[in-house]
């Protein structure tokens, strides 16, 4: 992209501001975990009143920031977790609320995660229970979550949504422009 994505404008905020916004919407706390851009996301995550964790090794990939932010929400008490990733707009706001009532309707011995599906795409955010979180912690660090979570389908709920953003990558200035021109 050659520029922090997570610093991208949308609808008039970054798209980690955005993100953080969503998630403050259905949760007590935001973390957002940062590697060698830290002191790029630092205001940001501050001016929006989350939480930083810094991924020391940020080379091992998303999988270790994955782990890094999952503990950080372990050790504020919590058990259950919205993952989103901050390289592209956040979700809208009804497909959030779609994803936590459904988990809400579900029991945790039999469903481990929410996931949004657009047009048979998966996407994010996710939520995932307890059990998902531990299944992630004793996974091999060399993994991804992708591969994880297709050895536990049977315990994952795919809910559809009418929201293109939960699919939506933004990689390439080209991708940024189209997704402007949208908007505009």
């Amino acid at each position: 992209m050659g520029q922090e994505k997570a610093l991208l404008q949308y609808e008039g905020r970054t798209f980690l501001a955005g993100a953080i916004q969503l998630l403050q919407n259905a949760s007590d706390f935001v973390v957002v975990v940062g590697g060698n851009n830290l002191d790029l996301l630092r205001p940001v995550v501050y001016a929006n009143s989350a939480y930083l964790v810094c991924n020391p090794q940020p080379e091992l990939g998303q999988f270790s920031s994955l782990r890094l932010g999952l503990q950080a929400v372990l050790d504020r008490g919590r058990d259950t977790v919205c993952v989103t990733l901050v390289d592209r707009p956040p979700a809208q706001p009804k497909t959030l609320q779609t994803l936590k009532e459904s988990f809400l309707h579900t029991s945790p011995e039999t469903t481990w995660a929410i996931v949004p599906q657009f047009n048979g795409k998966h996407g994010h955010p996710v939520i995932f229970a307890r059990e998902m979180i531990e299944v992630f912690h004793r996974a091999n660090p060399s993994t991804n979550a992708r591969n994880i979570e297709h050895q536990h389908q049977n315990r994952i709920e795919y809910v559809p949504v009418d929201d293109p953003r939960v699919v939506l990558n933004i990689n390439t200035p080209e991708d940024y422009s189209a997704l402007c021109q949208t908007t505009a």
